[in-house]
C-alpha cells in the first residue's frame, strides 16, 4: 500500500515535491514517547503544490499532518499518514508595516530569525519559546506558543490578526476579523467556509453558552490555556459576548488547533516595541520548592518581564554538560530552586531603583538565602541555562527518563503553591521525585515524572499519573495544557477537564471543519488511549549491541542514541551561534539533523538487534552519509548526543559486512602514501597539479574535479628535527619543558607551520621534546577503520603515558589530531586508565599558550607593536572539545592586534568529506553559509588552525589562511 501510494503521489504531483521514504523511520521528532511510520514526507514549494497535496489526500482518504520544526511535546506531530513539512520552502516575508507594527509572513519562518530582521525597526515578536532559534511561526500558531515572556507580552493567540490557508476540502480561505455585516455575508456562502461560520453563529446564540464556558474552561485569570478548542477565547473576544467587541475573529480558535482544522500558509501578526534596553535579573535561591513558589505572587507585584524557575534536578544536569557548565557561574551552594526575576527599563537609574525595591521585598518577605544580580551577557547565560532544561533532562542515563505527560498544567498564581503541594503528594504516592522548572510567573511549571516506559509498570504509572493530575487540575479550575497543547498525550483527559458538554462541542467543531478526519486526526479529540503506539515494546529484553568503541558511559550505543529527546537544537540555522548540524544548515532536510540520525539508529538497532550485524543497513548508510563528524552535537546538543561517534561505529560495523572501498583505504592511509611519496615530492606534486594527470588521479580516487590537491613537502618535519635543522632548545631562560606531537598533517603537508610552532615555543622560553610516536589515527577514525586505528591509539598511549604530566604536557598543532586524545582515544584504548590520565595533560598549542598568558608567563611586551587586523576561523574540534577563547586570547596578546572571531560553523571540508565528488556541493554550500563570504569580504589576515579549513578557504576564496602560530611567530621579538 505504501509503495503504491508513493508512486501515485510522485506521479500526481509531477515530481515537484521532495518525497523522502527514509522519513518513515526518522521523523518521529517530537515523540520521545510515541512512534510513527508516516506514508510520506512532502515539502511543498508553493500554494499550488500544497493544494495538489490536499486534493490528493482527500481523494485517497489519507491523513495529513502539517509540521514545522517538530519540537512539540504532546505527540501533535506523530502520525501514520502523510507529513507536510512547511519549514523548508514556506519561509518568505510577505508584507511588513513598521508604522502599524504588523507583519505578514509564511509559516516556515523561524521566530528568532524574524526578530533579527525586525531589530533595526525596534520591533519584535513577543512570544518566546525555549526553542525560539528553530521553532517556526506556523508551529507557534498551531500550538498557541507562549514561553518566558508571556507575563509581559502575552501568547501567540494575542498576536494573530489574520491568516490564509486551506480547509480540509482543499478550499483556500482568508480568516480575518469580521464585522457583524461581514459575518452575515459569510453565513450566505454555500461552501465549507460558510458551514463553519453558520455553526458558530448557532452555537454562540445558545442560551447556555456562557455557563458552559464558565464551568468547562479554566479560571479567566489563567492566560496560558490550550486545553481543547478555544471557544472561550473566540466567544469572549467577539460581538456575540458584547457589542463593545466589534469583530468576530476565527483565528482565536484556529490558533492552538494543532493542525486539526486548518493548514495556514500565511499569517499576519501584531508586533511589539522592542524590550527596554537595560535589564537586570535577580536569581533568588531557595532551599525548598514550596519556599520558592510562595514568593511568586509577591514578586509579580513588581514590573517583571520574566519570572522563571529552575529546580535542583535541572541544575544538577548542567554539571555534566560541556556546554552549560560555564553558565552556572551565579549559583551559590546547592539550591533546591532558583527564581529568575527579570526587570527592564530604558533608564539605568530607574532600573537600579527597581532592583533595590525587589531585593528589599525578597529579603524581607521570602525565605530566599542568596540574591545574585545578573547584568547584560550574564542574563543571557542564565536564560540559556533555563531554556536548555528540556534537552538537559535527556542526560538522565539509562531507561528512566523525565517523561512529558503532565508537564504543561497551568493554574491561577494564587493557587500555585497549594497546587504544587497537592501535586507533590500524588508524586510521593508513586514514589516519584518530579522535575519542576519554567514559567512560575504564569502559574505553569513543567512537571515531569521520571519513568521507565520500557516496562509495563512504567507505562501503567504513565497513564495513572496523567489521570490523577488531570483530576487535580480540574479541582483547581486549571488548564491541563498551558502552552504545549493536547496532542496525543493529554487529549485522552480533555473531556474529564472540560466536561461532557464542552467536549461534545469540540467534537462537533472537528466534524464541521474536517468531516473526513483528514487533518491530523486523533489530536485534541477522538484520541487513541494514552498508552497506545508507544515507542518501546514493554518488558522486552533490552538489546545488547556489541561495539568497537566504548559507549559504557552511556550504558551502550543504543541508550546513547535514546538520549535524543527531539528538542531540535540541531535544526537551528547558521544565523545563530553554534555549528550543529552543518549538513542540515546547508540542505534544510530533516534527515540531516542530529536527532534524525539518532532516531534512525535507535529504530534500526531496536528492530534488527537480533541480526548478526544490526548496523548492516542501507538506511543507516544513507542517513550518516552527510554527517561530517564535526563533533558539534557532542557539545551543543543539550543531551550530548555524539553522532560523530555513532557514524564512526556504523562505518566500522558496515564495512565488516560489506568490505572497504578503495577510496576509503586511500584516504585512511594517506599518511603512509605521503611517507612513500615524500622522497619524490616534486614529481608527486607535479602529477597532482598537472591538468591531465590531476584529472585522471581525481577520477580514479573519486575526488571532485574542482578540488586542488595538497602539496607534499620534500622533507618532513620530523626529518628536519632529526637532522638538527631545527633547534628544540629554549632561547633564553627556560620556563617549562613541553612535548610536541608531530601529527601526520603537519609532518608532511604543513611543515612550515610545524617549524613556526617550534620557533615560537623556543623563542618564548619553552624547551621541546619530540618522541618516536605513531600518527594520530585521525584518518582511520573518520573512515571507520577502527582495528587499525586502535593500534595507533595503544602505541601512542604507551609512548606518552609515562612521560606526560601536568609539568610536562603534550601539545599539538592540528586540532583534529591532538584533541582525539580527549575523545576517540578514550573510547578505543585498550588501557582505559592510562588513556584517561593522559587526556588530562594533552593540549592544543593555543590552549597551552593561553594558560601561560593567564598565569603571567607570557606578556604582550614579547611581541611587536605592529598593527594587524586578524579574523579567526577555528576548527570544529576546537569548538566542540575545547574553546575558541584560547585562540582569541592568544592572538590578542600583541598590543596592537585587532582580533575578531568569524561567527562560522564548520568550514565544510571536514577532512576527506569535501574532496569526495558526491559531497563537493554540500561541502561548498556549508562553506558559503558564513565562512567563505566573510573571508572574501575581509582585508584582514585570516587565521585558521585546521589544515582542512585552510584548504577550504584557499579553494573557495583563493586566499591563504594562516595558522595562529605562524602569525605570532612572525611578530615575536
Amino acid at each position: 500500500m505504501q509503495n503504491s501510494l508513493f508512486k501515485v503521489l510522485s506521479t500526481s504531483l509531477d515530481g515537484q515535491l521532495y518525497i523522502d521514504e527514509l522519513h518513515k523511520l526518522i521523523y518521529a521528532t517530537d515523540a520521545s514517547v510515541y512512534r510513527e511510520i508516516p506514508v510520506a514526507v512532502v515539502y511543498p514549494k508553493s500554494i499550488s503544490d500544497l493544494k495538489k497535496i490536499i486534493e490528493f489526500t482527500y481523494k485517497h482518504q489519507l491523513s495529513i499532518t502539517p509540521r514545522a520544526a517538530g519540537t512539540s511535546l504532546a505527540g501533535q506531530c506523530v502520525t501514520d499518514g502523510m507529513v507536510l513539512d512547511l519549514s523548508r520552502h514556506f519561509t518568505n516575508e510577505i508584507e511588513f508595516d513598521s508604522n502599524h507594527k504588523t507583519i505578514r509572513l509564511q509559516p516556515g519562518i523561524v521566530r528568532d530569525a524574524l526578530n533579527k530582521k525586525l531589530k533595526p525597526y525596534q520591533l519584535f515578536f513577543g512570544p518566546n519559546t525555549s526553542t525560539s532559534n528553530r521553532c517556526n511561526l506556523g508551529g507557534m500558531f498551531g500550538n498557541n506558543s507562549s514561553g518566558t515572556t508571556s507575563i509581559k507580552y502575552g501568547v501567540t493567540r494575542d498576536k494573530v490578526i489574520s491568516s490564509k490557508g486551506f480547509l480540509s476540502d482543499g478550499s483556500f480561505i482568508e480568516v480575518k476579523p469580521l464585522t457583524k455585516a461581514e459575518f452575515q455575508q459569510k453565513l450566505e456562502l454555500n461552501t465549507l467556509e460558510g458551514e463553519i461560520y453558520t455553526y458558530f453563529n448557532t452555537l454562540f446564540q445558545q442560551d447556555n453558552i456562557e455557563n458552559l464556558i464558565e464551568t468547562g474552561f479554566p479560571k479567566p485569570s489563567i492566560h496560558r490555556r490550550n486545553t481543547g478548542y478555544s471557544i472561550d477565547e473566540l466567544y469572549n473576544s467577539s460581538f456575540f459576548k458584547t457589542d463593545s467587541n466589534p469583530y468576530f475573529n476565527l483565528n482565536k480558535l484556529l490558533c492552538g488547533s494543532e493542525g486539526t482544522l486548518f493548514i495556514a500558509t500565511e499569517l499576519e501578526m501584531k508586533l511589539d516595541d522592542v524590550q527596554p534596553q537595560h535589564s537586570a535579573m535577580l536569581a533568588a535561591h531557595f532551599k525548598s520548592i514550596s519556599d520558592c513558589l510562595e514568593s511568586v505572587e509577591m514578586s509579580l507585584a513588581h514590573d517583571l518581564f520574566t519570572c522563571e524557575m529552575m529546580d535542583k534536578t535541572i541544575l544538577d544536569c548542567t554539571k555534566d554538560s560541556m556546554k552549560y557548565q560555564g553558565h552556572r557561574f551565579f549559583i551559590e551552594e546547592d539550591p533546591e530552586a532558583i527564581l529568575m526575576l527579570e526587570l527592564r527599563s530604558n533608564s539605568l537609574e530607574d532600573l537600579k531603583n527597581q532592583v533595590k525595591n525587589l531585593l528589599h521585598d525578597l529579603k524581607s518577605s521570602t525565605k530566599a538565602y542568596a540574591f545574585p544580580v545578573l547584568k547584560d551577557g550574564e542574563i543571557d547565560l542564565a536564560v540559556e541555562l533555563r531554556k536548555a532544561g528540556l534537552g538537559l533532562l535527556g542526560n538522565l542515563k539509562g531507561d528512566e527518563k523525565a517523561v512529558a505527560c503532565i508537564e504543561d498544567t497551568s493554574v491561577a498564581i494564587e493557587d500555585l503553591p497549594h497546587y504544587i503541594s497537592d501535586f507533590s503528594k500524588i508524586m510521593e504516592s508513586y514514589a516519584q521525585k518530579a522535575v519542576y522548572y519554567a514559567h512560575a510567573g504564569a502559574g505553569e511549571l513543567h512537571l515531569r515524572p521520571i519513568l521507565n516506559l520500557k516496562t509495563s509498570q512504567g507505562v501503567e504509572e504513565f497513564s495513572n499519573i496523567s489521570s490523577d493530575v488531570a483530576h487535580l487540575v480540574k479541582s483547581y479550575g486549571g488548564a491541563l495544557s498551558g502552552e504545549h497543547g493536547d496532542g496525543r498525550v493529554r487529549a485522552p483527559f480533555t473531556e474529564l477537564v472540560v466536561g461532557e458538554k464542552c467536549y461534545e462541542i469540540f467534537k462537533e467543531i472537528k466534524h464541521v471543519f474536517d468531516p473526513n478526519k483528514l487533518f491530523n486526526p486523533g489530536k485534541i479529540v477522538n484520541p487513541k488511549p494514552i498508552d497506545s503506539d508507544l515507542r518501546y515494546e514493554v518488558d522486552r529484553d533490552e538489546p545488547n549491541i556489541s561495539t568497537k568503541l566504548d559507549f559504557s558511559k552511556n550504558l551502550g550505543i543504543l541508550r546513547a542514541a535514546e538520549q535524543c529527546n527531539g528538542s531540535g537544537d540541531c535544526r537551528k540555522s547558521h544565523e545563530f551561534e553554534g555549528g550543529m548540524c552543518p549538513s542540515y544548515q546547508a540542505t534544510k532536510n530533516e534527515k540531516d539533523t542530529t536527532r534524525a540520525r539518532a532516531n534512525l539508529l535507535r529504530e534500526v538497532l531496536t528492530q534488527k538487534h537480533k541480526d548478526k550485524n544490526a548496523f548492516d543497513d542501507e538506511n543507516l548508510k544513507e542517513i550518516f552519509d552527510l554527517c561530517i563528524s564535526c563533533k558539534a552535537c557532542k557539545n551543543e546538543c543539550p543531551s550530548n548526543v555524539d553522532v560523530g561517534a555513532f557514524k564512526t561505529e556504523f562505518l566500522y560495523q558496515y564495512q565488516k559486512a560489506n568490505g572497504t572501498e578503495l577510496r576509503t583505504k586511500v584516504f585512511a592511509k594517506n599518511n603512509m602514501i605521503n611517507k612513500l611519496a615524500s622522497p619524490v615530492a616534486p614529481i608527486y606534486n607535479w602529477l597532482n597539479t598537472n591538468t591531465l594527470t590531476s584529472r585522471f588521479i581525481k577520477q580514479i580516487a573519486g575526488i571532485a574535479k574542482e578540488r586542488s590537491l595538497p602539496k607534499l613537502s620534500a622533507q618532513s618535519l620530523r626529518k628536519k628535527i632529526d637532522s638538527g635543522l631545527i633547534s628544540l632548545k629554549s632561547i633564553g631562560e627556560k620556563k617549562k619543558t613541553v612535548y610536541l606531537f608531530i601529527d601526520e598533517f603537519t609532518n608532511y603537508l604543513d611543515v612550515e607551520i610545524g617549524i613556526d610552532a617550534i620557533e615560537l615555543l623556543t623563542k618564548l622560553g619553552y624547551e621541546i621534546k619530540v618522541l618516536r610516536h605513531e600518527e594520530s589515527g585521525r584518518a582511520y577514525f573518520s573512515k571507520g577503520l577502527l582495528d587499525e586505528a586502535q593500534k595507533f591509539v595503544d602505541k601512542n598511549i604507551a609512548v606518552f603515558s609515562t612521560k606526560i604530566s601536568k609539568e610536562s604536557p603534550l601539545l599539538g598543532i592540528e586540532p583534529s589530531s591532538i584533541l582525539s586524545f580527549r575523545d576517540e582515544y578514550l573510547k578505543l584504548a585498550t588501557d582505559k586508565t592510562s588513556a584517561e590520565q593522559l587526556s588530562k595533560h594533552v593540549f592544543l598549542i593555543e590552549e597551552f599558550l593561553n594558560a601561560e598568558i593567564q598565569s603571567g608567563n607570557l606578556k604582550s611586551e614579547q611581541f611587536s607593536e605592529e598593527k594587524k587586523e586578524i579574523k579567526i576561523h577555528n576548527h570544529c574540534y576546537q569548538k566542540a572539545l575545547s574553546n575558541q577563547i584560547h585562540t582569541f586570547n592568544l592572538l590578542n596578546l600583541p598590543k596592537n592586534f585587532k582580533v575578531t572571531l568569524i561567527p562560522s560553523g564548520c568550514c565544510g571540508m571536514a577532512g576527506s568529506f569535501g574532496y569526495e565528488k558526491e559531497h563537493y556541493k554540500v561541502s561548498q554550500d556549508i562553506g558559503e553559509l558564513i565562512l567563505l563570504p566573510a573571508v572574501r569580504k575581509s582585508n584582514a589576515l585570516i587565521s585558521a588552525n585546521g589544515t582542512s579549513c585552510r584548504h577550504q578557504i584557499k579553494d573557495g576564496t583563493e586566499k591563504e589562511a594562516l595558522h595562529p602560530v605562524s602569525i605570532l611567530n612572525k611578530y615575536v621579538l
